[in-house]
């Protein structure tokens, strides 16, 4: 990323929109109307739900499993038939193989009052253990057949293989929470999992050999004691599980997450080659359950909901066309959940970042072989043959017809005060296209090039020439991004409705030179061109998540399509402007709507340690998927309409001759600069400011945003000793600079 002062009104992300990009669901029909509906589950012949129902202003006041047609012309509240017998609490009802019997846990033997709900503690949500639960068969008139567990404590969860052999179920019989199985009548009880923990919520492969289900396996001492001790008053806190597989016998058992966080209510794809479940692993801020998917060895994971803030307990129906889930959406009153229906839909599988290929093509190009791929380097004309060698290798054309470079010279001024010592410097850019026959054309593009060695003097490290600044981040990242969406587009079944440039700039360290070429030559080859994305810098997305997406403001739908398309948990920062600190603004200069993903600067940017370690991947895979998802709305727009913004780069620049060395949030907070980085020995670092400061004041000169913080540098010189104050953690502080 060229190190300039991006001058952009940024603005905070309002949750405006509900629309969503869940393209594996279709004809989504709500089946439930008020009150809490879950644990939805499929008759073996794929017309009936059984589930739970909890509604006090409908007279139920505890879960009791009820039955629903599917096969009524017009489904309301009414539609729901009782098949428990309201006594007590019951929970996770289930077909039996008959399709005429349900399988379900009640507490009715132990008392006829529903049991009260877990109160929570320390503030962690609990769910109860009732040992009251016992499992029982009852017939859809809500006669109860066959009670099959009999033994003290909690025994509950119980789902039938699609065989119609065997039942498995959740038991604390051997003083913690297993699984078991059965034979179909409640015979031949077999223990399946022994390891601490809660383990829960299984179901059958559709083979009925494996078994998936969640588990909360504490791990330090700490975690075992609060297990135990919550296990001893029969509540466990489900904050923290993964899910799991296992052979029915229990061999063979493999975690397949690692997220972090709530991972449940998991169930086999038609397939059996991958899982969906609920999760919030993503979540940063509150409340926050969607569906995913990941292939049994824990990789590719994709989000499949993106509308309400809890999705859960997906099941496919027998013959795989349908997926009935539970979620908020189109709430009526709050805290209410009912069940919905949709056509499953199978997406191609190109159609999803590739972790593997992002981590290749990082790690290549940020490795000490290509010395930081200064412009007009010999190592950037070996980055920007790998490159050529990628995109040919999806088919794609050049971009002129002829050969995937475009060559440029340009002249370098390495000292900026000598304006005599100049430099001539060639490099070329990378660029091919993906003819869909298409009316209109997008371009996505990222630029290549970093700062080599540091001889053109562009480090925020001092005295730091003949280092190599391998530029993981920036921007080898946002170039992995460009190369995996032309896979995506190059090799999916898809044929969009518009045309794509791939384009891979050089010299954008040194004024974003590369794609200024680019944009000069761009209309009279290619005139339909109606957007252009930039990634620069989407390897460093942090804990919060948090991210800026530039350009919303040059097309009047941008905004929305942002808030649509966006990952669960991601925060996003609007920045309106076209202009921006990267090769984004060559092309709105030229009247063409843009948009600039950025995951933020940090301590190691134009630095030598800005290295692929670094990267945060999980960030990498979903910014590209999340560019995907964009470019195909842009694409499937009637018409994508230039509109100019209000650029507060039309500000004039005060000129100022020193600088504290300090790399500022842009964002305008309003309460000072926020400093995003701080540069080693410079004069912030020497007077011991750091990252997270908020500067205030420069001497006696208010600092409210960037612009007064370089109004207050314009007014000082080279040897000038102030005072400088900031806020750290709520506290003012001031210290002492020097100038230099």
């Amino acid at each position: 990323m060229k190190q300039i002062i991006k001058f952009s009104i940024l603005f905070s992300l309002v949750t405006l929109f509900s629309f969503a990009q869940e393209s594996n669901l279709k004809n989504i029909k709500k089946l439930t109307f008020g009150g809490d509906n879950a644990e939805a589950y499929f008759s073996p012949d794929s017309k009936h739900l059984t589930l739970q129902v909890s509604n006090p202003a409908a007279g139920i006041p505890c879960d009791q499993i009820f039955m629903l047609d599917l096969q009524e012309k017009e489904i309301s509240s009414k539609s729901l038939k009782l098949i428990s017998n309201t006594k007590g609490r019951t929970t996770c009802s289930y077909y039996m193989p008959d399709g005429k019997h349900i399988l379900y846990a009640s507490t009715h033997e132990g008392n006829i009052a529903c049991p009260a709900p877990p109160k929570p503690r320390e503030g962690k949500y609990l769910w109860a253990i009732y040992p009251e639960f016992d499992i029982y068969v009852s017939d859809l008139q809500g006669n109860i057949i066959k009670k099959l567990t009999n033994s003290p404590g909690y025994d509950a969860e119980a789902v039938v293989s699609p065989d119609g052999k065997k039942i498995s179920f959740t038991s604390i019989r051997s003083g913690d929470l297993e699984l078991y199985t059965m034979d179909i009548d409640g015979s031949n009880v077999k223990q399946i999992t022994n390891g601490l923990g809660y383990d829960g919520g299984s179901f059958f492969s559709h083979d009925s050999k494996k078994l998936v289900f969640r588990s909360s396996r504490p791990k330090t001492d700490e975690d075992i004691a609060e297990y135990k001790e919550l296990l001893a008053d029969n509540v466990v806190a489900p904050t923290n599980m993964e899910i799991y597989t296992c052979n029915v016998d229990g061999s063979d058992l493999k975690q397949v997450t690692h997220l972090g966080k709530a991972n449940w209510a998991p169930y086999f794809l038609p397939n059996d080659k991958k899982i969906i479940f609920a999760s919030n692993h993503h979540s940063t801020r509150g409340y926050d359950f969607q569906l995913y998917t990941i292939d049994l060895n824990g990789e590719n994971l994709k989000q499949i909901t993106y509308q309400s803030e809890f999705n859960a307990f997906p099941m496919f129906s027998p013959d795989g066309k349908k997926l009935v889930f539970s979620s908020n959406r189109q709430q009526e009153q709050k805290r209410e959940t009912n069940v919905f229906i949709a056509d499953w839909v199978e997406t191609d599988e190109v159609e999803n970042a590739n972790t593997t290929n992002l981590k290749k093509h990082i790690t290549y190009l940020s490795s000490d072989d290509l010395k930081g791929r200064l412009t007009g380097s010999i190592e950037e004309k070996t980055a920007s043959e790998y490159l050529a060698k990628q995109l040919k290798s999806y088919n794609l054309k050049p971009y002129d017809n002829k050969n995937y470079f475009q060559n440029f010279t340009y002249k370098l001024s390495l000292n900026p005060h000598d304006s005599l010592e100049v430099k001539e410097s060639n490099g070329r850019n990378v660029i091919a296209f993906l003819d869909n026959k298409a009316s209109k054309t997008i371009i996505i593009g990222a630029h290549y090039d970093h700062l080599g060695l540091n001889e053109h003097n562009n480090s925020t490290k001092t005295n730091s020439k003949g280092e190599i600044h391998n530029g993981a981040d920036d921007n080898a990242s946002g170039v992995s991004g460009v190369l995996e969406l032309a896979r995506i587009y190059s090799q999916n079944k898809t044929k969009e409705n518009a045309n794509y440039i791939f384009a891979l700039f050089s010299g954008e360290e040194d004024g974003l030179i590369g794609s200024k070429k680019m944009a000069e030559t761009l209309k009279k080859l290619y005139p339909n061109v109606v957007a252009m994305i930039n990634m620069d810098m989407i390897g460093r997305l942090d804990a919060k998540k948090e991210m800026t997406v530039g350009g919303v403001g040059t097309s009047p739908e941008f905004s929305k399509m942002v808030e649509k398309n966006k990952p669960a948990g991601f925060n996003i920062t609007l920045d309106e402007s076209g202009i921006g600190p990267s090769d984004h603004t060559s092309f709105y200069l030229k009247n063409i709507p843009v948009l600039f993903f950025f995951t933020g600067t940090h301590s190691d940017y134009h630095k030598p340690s800005d290295d692929e370690d670094k990267i945060n991947y999980y960030g990498v895979s979903n910014i590209v998927n999340y560019v995907f998802r964009m470019a195909n709305d842009i694409s499937n727009q009637e018409n994508t309409l230039f509109t100019k913004t209000k650029n507060s780069t039309a500000k004039s620049r005060p000129k100022y001759k020193v600088t504290l060395g300090l790399m500022p949030d842009y964002t305008d907070h309003g309460d000072g600069l926020h400093v995003d980085g701080v540069t080693d020995d410079r004069p912030a670092q020497v007077a011991g400011i750091k990252e997270g400061d908020i500067i205030t004041k420069i001497g006696t000169c208010d600092i409210k945003e960037v612009y007064t913080y370089m109004e207050c540098l314009a007014k000082h010189n080279v040897g000038d000793v102030t005072e400088v104050t900031f806020i750290r953690n709520g506290e003012t502080k001031k210290v002492t600079v020097t100038f230099n």
